[in-house]
């Protein structure tokens, strides 16, 4: 059976937010979407049937964590990380470009060899190229390539702005040359710039020139305000193809994804529901909840009324406060689930929202609450 060509259409818009499906040879991917955050080749605490059930369509993984451990060769022998993950969603890996900037200890970036830093792990040397990062990506199989790019800090700097968006424009060049040509996967550009609107454009300018199957916004999340983020993508999606996914990497938390959504974004990623329902915070319909907090003591209702999947509401308020008071693991792992469950339900309510015309309305009623 011929394999599927990567595809994306746009089915229904309301205002500029957008109901579309991303059509992959390993399954379609309803938009806009939440990706849970796999860095590890898991995503931490949950089973890949249980994450399916929770209506998760696609998720991410890590370059950098996964060639510093346990290695891209050893994935590869495996037949990719599908295989070795156990998993049969789509998959999106990253370039690495973050953690490079975010996690190790960096040496150095040069224009043509590209990063070159030291293991957070275990201090060994790597030297990370567009070419390399595209090159480990794929002997991981995965569905979704995301260019090298550099992901500066927050800065007002506009010369050191500048500087990092040209060098991430030449980085995206050789990535997509290095990527060749697979209509099964996907290669996506991400869009530089900081806060500067001029480099902003500049910067999508160059990468539609290129012609990339999706575009990403990257350079967000590292410390602006939710106004700045949300000025950012005023400034730049009207301008994007509207023919391809549009991506807000590592965002967020649920009122950013409504924001978002509100101006044009189709897919998100972030570590925050994962991590927090480590750490004892739950989302839920009527808002955050502290689950440590000793007010859950004698609580005997659930978390969320509201949800029904994996019949997660027979555990109670108290029971799960006494779980994580005691570092009993099953409570990470409860919390973990419900998240990416409650992630899974707002984005259907999203896209029911989009399709049926209301999702101004269902915007106003949560912005501020979730």
């Amino acid at each position: 059976m011929a394999l599927k060509k990567f595809s994306f259409n746009v089915k229904e818009i309301d205002n500029k937010a957008r109901l579309g499906l991303i059509k992959t040879h390993r399954g379609n991917i309803n938009t806009p979407a939440f990706m849970p955050v796999g860095t590890q080749a898991t995503v931490k605490g949950v089973f890949i049937d249980n994450l399916i059930k929770t209506g998760s369509e696609i998720i991410l993984s890590n370059t950098y964590h996964l060639m510093i451990r346990p290695g891209s060769d050893r994935i590869e022998s495996l037949g990719g990380l599908h295989q070795f993950m156990n998993c049969k969603l789509p998959i999106l890996t990253d370039s690495g470009g973050f953690q490079v900037m975010s996690l190790s200890k960096l040496n150095k970036i040069d224009r043509e060899k590209g990063a070159i830093f030291n293991s957070h792990i275990d201090g060994r040397k790597f030297i990370l190229s567009p070419e390399e990062s595209i090159k480990i990506q794929k002997s991981l199989n995965s569905d979704i390539v995301m260019v090298m790019d550099e992901c500066p800090k927050k800065s007002k700097d506009f010369k050191k702005i500048k500087k990092s968006m040209d060098l991430s424009s030449y980085w995206a060049e050789r990535s997509k040359k290095a990527f060749g040509n697979n209509p099964h996967k996907a290669i996506f550009g991400i869009v530089q710039g900081g806060l500067f609107k001029d480099l902003r454009i500049k910067s999508l300018e160059q990468l539609i020139d290129i012609d990339f199957n999706g575009y990403a916004l990257g350079g967000l999340a590292v410390g602006e305000s939710q106004n700045e983020m949300f000025k950012v993508l005023d400034d730049i999606t009207y301008l994007m193809p509207n023919d391809k996914p549009r991506y807000l990497m590592g965002v967020g938390t649920p009122s950013d994804i409504l924001g978002a959504v509100k101006r044009g974004i189709d897919m998100f990623d972030c570590v925050l529901p994962t991590r927090s329902g480590r750490t004892g915070l739950a989302f839920t319909w009527n808002g955050r909840i502290n689950i440590r907090n000793s007010k859950y003591r004698n609580d005997n209702k659930p978390i969320d009324s509201k949800t029904n999947n994996f019949d997660l509401n027979k555990y109670s308020k108290n029971y799960l406060n006494h779980l994580f008071n005691t570092n009993e693991m099953l409570g990470s792992m409860l919390l973990t689930l419900h998240n990416i469950n409650f992630y899974q339900e707002l984005m259907t309510e999203i896209r029911n929202n989009i399709k049926n015309g209301t999702f101004q309305q269902f915007h106003n009623k949560y912005i501020n609450k979730l």
